[in-house]
Order: C-alpha cells, then structure tokens, then sequence
C-alpha cells in the first residue's frame, strides 16, 4: 500500500493507493489501484450518440458495449464548507485527530436464486426504463450476481487502510439485506468474520464452474476493527417495501416461485395479487440469466426451485424487528451483537449507543428510522420510508440530552436521512419520510442538542452533504451536517472513510473521503464495477453524458459551544503530516515533511518512537523491518 498525503495551502489531502506485494495475506490485485478518491476517480466514459441501445437483459453487452466503460480520472475536492460557522469565522489548522473510522451502506446482499425475489421487474424492462420508484433495477442488475464478493472486496480494502492509518471503528448504514432473508444476512457477517463463503442457495447450481458461484474464502475484518450495524428498510422488509405477509414468508422458503400482480408488488394489489411468476437468476449460466418467470398463463405448472429453508424471513412482524438483531450475536468479530442489545423487542429494538474510545468524549448514537407500523396517508404496498414514533423520538431525545449533559460531542447514525438535499448540485430539500411534518419537527428537535456534529445515514445510494444551519444565528453551534454514504450495490459503489479531527480554536473539522474498493482483475467483483456503471444509463437513471464520478470529499468544520471547546481542548492524537510511501528495490521509501515516527501496533497505541536522523527526508524500510506502522508528525 502506498500513502500519500499533500498539503495544499492549510489543508492535508489524505489518499491511499494498495501495492499487492507490501500487504502479507492478500490476493493479487491490480497495482496502481487507486483507493482514495481525492487523488483518482472512476470516471464513466461519454457514451457516443449513435451507440444502439442495450436491452437490461443483455448483461453480456454490459461488459463489452460503451454503456460501461471507465477510465481512471482526477480525483474531487470540494474543499472546506463553512457554511455553520458565523460570516467573519477564519479557518483554524488542524490541531488532532479524535476518531478515524470508516461507514458502508446498502451492500444488498442478494439470494438471486431465492423464489421470493423479483427479478422478472429488470429483466424484462426496455432501455431506459427505470420504472415506478426506480423498482426495475433495484428489483434486478446484474450487480446481485457478486455481492458478497463485492462487499470482500470492501474488507479487504479497509483491512488495508487500517494498517498505514488505523481505524477506530466501522459502521454500517443499514440494508445489509436486499430482502430480510437469513441466509442474506448470514453471507454479511460471514463474510465480515473471515468465513469460507458459499454465495449460491438451494441447489448451488454452478458452484464448481460459474465464477460468481463458486465458494471463496473471505479475508474478514482486521480484528481490531470494531464495527456497528445499523438497521435499514431492506433488512425487514421483503424487497425493502412490502409487509412480511404469510404468503411472502412461504414463498421464501418453499419450493416454488412466487406469483404475484403482473404490475409489480407498488400496485395493489402487489404482492397479494397473482398472474406473474417472479423468476430466479440461473447460477448455471455464466451471465446470470432470469429464468421461470413470466405470466402464468404461460406455464402448464408453476415453476419450481430447489428449497432452502435458510432463505427465511428475519423480521416475521411490522413492529419489531428481534429476530435480525439477535441474528447478529452469531458472529466472531467484535463487539458482541455489534452494537445492538440482546433481548430487546419492540420498537426500541434496533436502537443503541456507544462511545468509540474512552479517552475521547464522544458518543455514537445509532436510531432505528424504518417503519414500523401503519401510517395515516401511507400506501400500504410500501414500508420504505422513514419514520420515528413517539416511543423512538423520546428514546433519541433522552440520549442527545444525557450526551449534552455530559459534555459529549455525538453523532446520530441512521438508515434513512432526514430532510436530504435533493443532489449533491441541488441543494432543494426532499423528504424522505412518510409524514413532511415530523421530519421537520425532528430536524427542529436535533437543532437543541448543540453537541450534535453529524446525521450520517445511507439508503438513497448517493454521496450527499446537507447542511442544517442553526436556526439561530447568535448560536451557529446549534446547527449540524448530514452526510449520505453511497452504496455499494450501486455505481459509484464505494464507501467512506471518516476522519474527525480538532482546529487549534477547538471548532470541529468532519473530514470524508470516498473510497473505491480495490479489485482483482476479471473477478466477479471487477465485473460488477462494469455492471454496476452500465447499468445506471441501461435503465435511464443517469443521463448518457454523465461522465462524472458521482464522488464527494469534503471537510465539514463545526461550531461548538465554549463549554465543548474547553472540555475538548488538548484532546485527540496528533493528526499526522504530509507523507508519501512507495516500493523500490532497496525497500519502502518514505518520503515526508515533519518528524517521521514508527511503532508496532496500529495509531491508538501511544508507543510511537522518533526514527532517528529522519527529518524532512527520504527514509527508506527494509523490508525485513519488524515495525510496521509509520507517521509524519508536526516538528
């Protein structure tokens, strides 16, 4: 792994690129991968005008066609937003870092051979059909053939991050599953744990030919990476929308593909209704073919799959979701239930807190925003949006007001975001929930807890920053950002490395980097990079001349209360310096500005000892060299 981090002006610009050959214990993966998107980004090639349109069906013309073609491009900045701080506030440098970790969101894992799913909604639709709700390629890409090999991917690269700049936790966004099954579930802590991974169900058709089927052993989280879940819409919901009902929950485990309206489970009567077989992706076919789908006129009798009984549905009730907080206590890597509490029902029962490290204080509050019950006005075909009843509301409220209480700075991690900027270039305002008015008065009630740094959540896809401004310019510490990670399902398929660091006035600096897993040459996951970018401009939800990385880094500076600027002050690691490592024949050479130090655990350790005669120089590590952390500190 190579790091390189500039300095331009009073600003640090941190990238990380992975060298295969420095990290011990990884596949090979394509040198010069770029992971860090300030420095490099996937850029989509401009489709030329006359390029004859590809049916979504033609996954072979995916891969081969201009519609998914990229190129490595200059890497975004978008430099430091003030916009919470008073009009005469002058930028201070950094003074230390307080928390580094990182947050993925909507990884989807999908059971593409389940008889549940609904796959026939892609398949079968035309170029640039996107449908009702975007429900064609949410329902079907070929992005679902490789997810767990796309979220090993994810791991491995973090793992490889962790060791050049240590995370002190990780956290994800919610939807995990693309359908609340069990076995979907279990291939994401799996693979999380470092398990043998077997990525087919029912017959495992393929697993000993077809790439995207055959078993792998996946790298698993570093150890000393703790890492929280946050509950997301698809993780209860079948398909993310539709109520767990008694003929949902026996199609997912029976032997026979669904039946439904052929209009699709958003139109009533959805998934009640009948006349359409829904279909399963043949793992036999190295493209992933549809199959057994169609109307059921079509069929002298109803298509069958191989049952398995672990493609059960987690969450069996609209108010509680139990059965998949418990499922997380079945897991190798820490913490215990990863966050979540065991024996907990109800509607509280995807709510936690946690403190990231004990001699920072900060806390990490994480609230369960999925719906849960029926709503006035709601369609009752979808339960994808957002929503805090009274017993959550009053939960969240007494968690920010015992954090204002004890002088702790805090951020909120949710699914679904509140009050979102439309785009990261339209700054109108969209909702997101069910109900416009309580999604205000929750933004109103996060406005009184000025110890609030961050709404993190993921679910629409996308890298997007929303400032909430104070409503009271006398007080500018009572406002707060909002930043949504995008998905690794879907293009840009990346997640987010997070850095909170200390100015020297004490104000907070909330710095995000995007970042591209890197991938090995022709694997599923390089295929689904292909899929993934081809698939946004097959169903129409990208214009065929966006040729932009759909990436957002930036630093978020944030006012606090004098109060917070003094329970913080000299708090934190000192937040390192313009390095810059790369591979020679005699070794790793570093090369740095400020006092290079080395230890042997990761940042976090406090055993860090100057490298003697090393200032402002060239140093270079032998590769038998038993230290194998490095920093550039401020002289």
């Amino acid at each position: 792994m190579k790091k390189i981090s500039r300095r331009r002006g009073s600003q640090q610009v941190l990238v990380v690129i992975f060298i295969s050959v420095l990290v011990a214990g990884l596949p090979a993966l394509s040198n010069g991968v770029e992971l860090g998107t300030r420095q490099q980004t996937i850029m989509p090639r401009m489709v030329p005008p006359a390029t004859p349109p590809v049916a979504p069906s033609n996954v072979a013309a995916y891969l081969t066609s201009p519609y998914g073609q990229w190129d490595w491009g200059p890497g975004t900045n978008e430099g430091r937003q003030l916009t919470l701080m008073p009009a005469e506030y002058v930028a201070a440098p950094r003074a230390a870092r307080l928390l580094s970790f990182f947050a993925m969101a909507d990884v989807h894992m999908t059971d593409k051979e389940s008889p549940a799913q609904t796959p026939f909604l892609g398949w079968r639709a035309n170029f640039g059909e996107a449908g009702i709700g975007q429900l064609n390629p949410s329902a079907y890409t070929p992005v679902i053939l490789a997810t767990p090999q796309r979220l090993d991917a994810a791991v491995r690269t973090i793992n490889a991050l962790h060791r050049r700049a240590a995370f002190d936790f990780g956290i994800v966004l919610g939807d995990m599953c693309n359908s609340g099954q069990y076995n979907e579930l279990r291939w994401f802590v799996d693979v999380m744990d470092g398990k043998l991974i077997t990525p087919s169900s029912g017959a495992h058709v393929g697993a000993d030919s077809i790439g995207y089927q055959m078993p792998f052993q996946a790298a698993g989280l570093d150890r000393a990476i703790p890492w929280y879940a946050v509950l997301g819409n698809h993780d209860q919901f079948w398909m993310g929308i539709g109520y767990p009902s008694a003929k949902i929950q026996n199609a997912m485990v029976g032997d026979t593909v669904m039946n439904i309206s052929p209009n699709g489970p958003l139109i009533p009567p959805g998934a009640e209704g009948t006349g359409m077989y829904v279909g399963v992706v043949d793992g036999s076919t190295p493209e992933g073919a549809v199959v057994k789908w169609g109307e059921t006129n079509r069929f002298a009798t109803p298509p069958t799959v191989a049952a398995d009984p672990d493609r059960r549905m987690l969450s069996t009730s609209l108010d509680s979701p139990t059965n998949f907080v418990n499922a997380f206590f079945a897991s190798t890597s820490q913490p215990v239930g990863h966050g979540f509490n065991a024996g907990v029902t109800g509607n509280l029962a995807a709510c936690y807190s946690f403190v990231p490290r004990a001699d920072v204080p900060l806390k990490v509050i994480v609230l369960d925003n999925t719906c849960k019950q029926n709503l006035p006005g709601q369609n009752a075909m979808f339960y994808g949006g957002g929503w805090v009843d009274a017993a959550r509301l009053n939960w969240l409220t007494n968690e920010l007001q015992a954090g204002q209480n004890a002088e702790q700075l805090m951020i909120l991690a949710c699914h679904i975001p509140i009050m979102p900027q439309t785009t990261a270039a339209d700054t109108n305002q969209t909702s997101t929930f069910y109900d416009r008015t309580a999604e205000s008065n929750l933004v109103a009630t996060l406005h009184n807890y000025p110890n609030l740094l961050l709404v993190m959540a993921g679910h629409r896809h996308v890298n997007v920053v929303t400032p909430f401004p104070s409503p009271d310019a006398a007080h500018p510490e009572r406002g707060f950002w909002q930043v949504e990670t995008a998905s690794l399902r879907d293009f840009p398929q990346q997640l987010c490395a997070w850095e909170i660091l200390r100015n020297r006035d004490n104000s907070i600096s909330i710095v995000t980097t995007a970042v591209d897993p890197a991938l090995e040459t022709n694997s599923p996951a390089w295929d689904s990079r292909t899929y993934g970018i081809a698939a946004e401009r097959i169903f129409g939800r990208v214009a065929l001349t966006d040729t932009s990385s759909h990436t957002y880094n930036v630093e978020l500076v944030k006012q606090l209360t004098p109060a917070m600027q003094e329970k913080i002050a000299g708090v934190g690691l000192p937040p390192g310096h313009s390095m810059h490592i790369s591979l020679t024949e005699s070794g790793v050479a570093i090369d740095f500005l400020g006092t290079l130090q080395s230890a042997d655990a990761p940042v976090g350790s406090n055993i860090w000892d100057d490298v003697p005669t090393a200032s402002n120089s060239s140093h270079t590590v032998l590769t038998s060299d038993s230290r194998k952390f490095y920093r550039a500190v401020e002289p």
